[in-house]
């Protein structure tokens, strides 16, 4: 799932200011330490932390989703089909944060434990059926993250106007494309670009990972000039549940990809 509707106009709007400046070299380098004795506005470290906690109930979520997936002698007999109001209810929980930001602390935690549910139970099922793939999509997942904070900490990749545009623009597109595809399943017609293991699908579960990748990139972007800007404390966890979103989103795509790897 991605976040193009946790944006930078919801900084905006809540910090009264028309943009966001970019980080300047002092923000770059002393920035979590500095900005750790500000009260009432958002903080890098700040967010950092409003982050962790989520991915701490994300990862309880996600051990009680794990639990409710009935696995008998290698088979799945009982797939919870509440995984669907899971996903309804993150999408929900989306639109109302990029909405109102100020109920940022409450909705996200909310999220958090239900994607956490469906997480745990999507990976469950997907071990089931390709043994180790969650240690290894886990790993993936991390390494990315990695890479992407590595690349943008060093600003080796410098996120500017026309970047943000393009990755925003095209994780839009992406999401409609899921969008009609879900629709287009409930009437019988399936996409098989999105479950198939050909090399076109492959391709396309590539794109979409690269693309959730990019999208980490704007995450840690819109937390530095947020923090700058003087955003309200509560962006602490608007800005975090951006990066959970992200996080999810760019694991779901490497369980899939992996996925399909091991039916070729």
């Amino acid at each position: 799932m991605a976040n193009p509707l946790l944006n930078e106009a919801s900084f905006r709007q809540a910090s009264g200011t028309g943009t966001l400046p970019p980080p300047d070299i002092a923000t770059r380098v002393e920035g979590i330490s500095s900005s750790a004795t500000r009260t009432g506005v958002m903080t890098v470290n700040g967010a950092i932390q409003a982050t962790l906690g989520l991915l701490v109930l994300l990862l309880a979520g996600g051990v009680v989703g794990w639990r409710l997936v009935k696995v008998r002698e290698g088979e799945i007999t009982s797939f919870p089909s509440w995984t669907i109001f899971l996903v309804i209810i993150g999408a929900i929980a989306v639109m109302v944060t990029s909405r109102k930001p100020q109920l940022a602390k409450v909705v996200a935690p909310a999220y958090a434990v239900a994607e956490g549910l469906f997480v745990g139970a999507i990976s469950h099922a997907y071990e089931t059926w390709h043994s180790g793939i969650v240690l290894a999509a886990v790993g993936a997942t991390l390494g990315v993250f990695t890479v992407m904070l590595v690349l943008y900490r060093f600003r080796i990749i410098k996120v500017t106007n026309r970047f943000r545009s393009i990755v925003v623009s095209a994780t839009m597109g992406l999401m409609v494309f899921y969008v009609v595809s879900l629709i287009l399943n409930a009437f019988g017609v399936n996409l098989s670009i999105i479950s198939s293991a050909s090399g076109l699908g492959i391709a396309f579960s590539v794109f979409a990972a690269g693309l959730a990748a990019f999208n980490l990139l704007l995450d840690f972007d819109l937390m530095e000039r947020g923090a700058k800007a003087g955003a309200p404390a509560y962006m602490n966890w608007f800005a975090a549940l951006g990066l959970l979103v992200t996080i999810v989103w760019l694991y779901l795509e490497m369980l899939r990809l992996l996925s399909k790897l091991q039916r070729r």
